[in-house]
Order: structure tokens, then C-alpha cells, then sequence
């Protein structure tokens, strides 16, 4: 029987010829996975150097699970509410995790706190992206923060995770004015799309070799040729 074909967006040559070493990805959801549709759309899109090893979920329901099966991409599942204590669950999970060998682990509204242990086990290949411009902002509910502060700008930061929530190394930022009249239902909604645009950037200038923070948390990065307008942290 003769073999499928590989998708093109599973390799790519860079530059003049030669064929960059292709990266794996492991996307963590708890939901529809937006972000998670974003990334995948455009690392296809662009051809990255990439292939998505498996869209993972805390949540049997998760609406994403469904997109990434249509894409044909491996889905796995570690039911959060089965497990008594967190570091029970974050055991499960990086096991689940690494059996698909990532390079890198996206968290795209992945909806739990990692233990320090399991940060640890990804440290500097770890991305997450939250709706603030950080340090404004962590937590939960941040367009009811930053409507509540009167905030004229808000965000969306891409960041390294480390064991401090939402304080991670930023890599990427992009802000949106808050306008007279916002609820937190249409402010949520421009960040998002800006969430959109960042995300991909950041995960397709790692898997480019484009990006990695140091040991002292420097975040060293370079730009890609899509990139747009928007703002990037020196």
C-alpha cells in the first residue's frame, strides 16, 4: 500500500534549501480552545516547522476536542475531577503529555494551576496567553478588573510560565483601547482577537528557534515575516 502523504505543513526548508528541524507541539485546553484553533489554522496556513502532537483536555466535554479531531490531530483527556489532590492530577497529565514527546507545551484557556513540580518539568518550553497586559491585572475576571479600574487600555500578554501565576518572562503584548460604553462581554472580545494574532506569533517564532528565555529570564526573540502590527516587549 503506498504511504499517505505527509501534510505540508509538517515540514518546510529554511533557508535556501535546507529543512528546518521540525518541532512538536502539545496544546492544553479546558474549552472551545479558540486559541487553540488559531494556532493550528496558522501554523498550516504558514507551513511551520511544526506538527501538533495532541490537543490535550482536563475537560471530557471540552468543545476544542472536537476541532482537533476533525483535523485529524490526536486528542487525550485527564479528568481533573477524578483526581483528590493537584499533584495526583499534574502527574497524570505530564505523563500524558510527554508521551507525545513535546518540544513545546501551549496553554490555550487551559483552566487549572500547575503545581511548581510540573512547571519545573517545562521550564522555558511552556507558553500561556493572558487577557491583561501584564502585570496588570492577574487572575480571573481581568476585563471586570480592568473596566472596575478604569482602565483606558487593556490587553492580551503571552508569557513563559513559571510556578508564580501570571508572572512569567512576557514575550509578546497587544493592547486595545477601552471605550466609553464597554461591557465586559465586548472588551473580552477585541482582546480575544488580538489574543489571535499574538498566540500564533509567539509559538511559530519558537518553533523557528526564534525565541527562548535564558536562565536569568531573559526573553530573547526575533521577528517572522508575518508578523504585524502589534506591541512587543524589548
Amino acid at each position: 500500500m503506498k504511504p499517505a502523504p505527509v501534510p505540508a505543513f509538517l515540514f518546510s526548508r529554511w533557508p535556501y534549501g535546507k529543512m528546518r528541524a521540525m518541532k512538536s507541539i502539545v496544546i492544553l485546553i479546558s474549552g472551545r480552545g479558540s486559541n487553540m484553533q488559531a494556532i493550528v489554522n496558522a501554523a498550516r496556513r504558514e507551513q511551520w516547522p511544526c506538527r501538533i502532537a495532541a490537543v490535550v483536555s482536563n475537560r471530557a466535554d471540552a468543545a476544542g476536542l472536537s476541532f482537533a479531531a476533525q483535523q485529524g490531530i490526536p486528542t487525550a483527556v485527564v479528568p481533573s475531577k477524578e483526581f483528590a489532590s493537584r499533584d495526583a492530577f499534574d502527574a497524570e497529565l505530564r505523563a500524558a503529555i510527554d508521551s507525545f514527546a513535546p518540544d513545546l507545551v501551549v496553554l490555550a484557556g487551559f483552566m487549572r494551576i500547575l503545581t511548581p513540580a510540573f512547571v519545573a518539568h517545562y521550564a522555558g518550553r511552556m507558553l500561556n496567553i493572558h487577557p491583561s497586559l501584564l502585570p496588570a491585572f492577574p487572575g480571573l475576571a481581568t476585563h471586570r478588573q480592568a473596566l472596575a479600574a478604569g482602565a483606558q487600555t487593556h490587553g492580551a500578554t503571552v508569557h513563559f510560565v513559571t510556578a508564580e501565576l501570571d508572572h512569567g518572562p512576557i514575550v509578546d503584548q497587544a493592547s486595545v483601547p477601552v471605550l466609553p460604553g464597554d461591557s465586559e462581554e465586548t472588551l473580552a472580545q477585541r482582546v480575544l482577537e488580538q489574543e489571535h494574532v499574538i498566540y500564533p506569533r509567539a509559538v511559530r517564532r519558537f518553533v523557528e528557534g526564534r525565541l527562548h528565555v535564558d536562565a536569568d529570564g531573559v526573553v530573547h526573540t526575533a521577528p517572522v515575516a508575518s508578523d504585524t502590527c502589534a506591541h512587543v516587549p524589548n
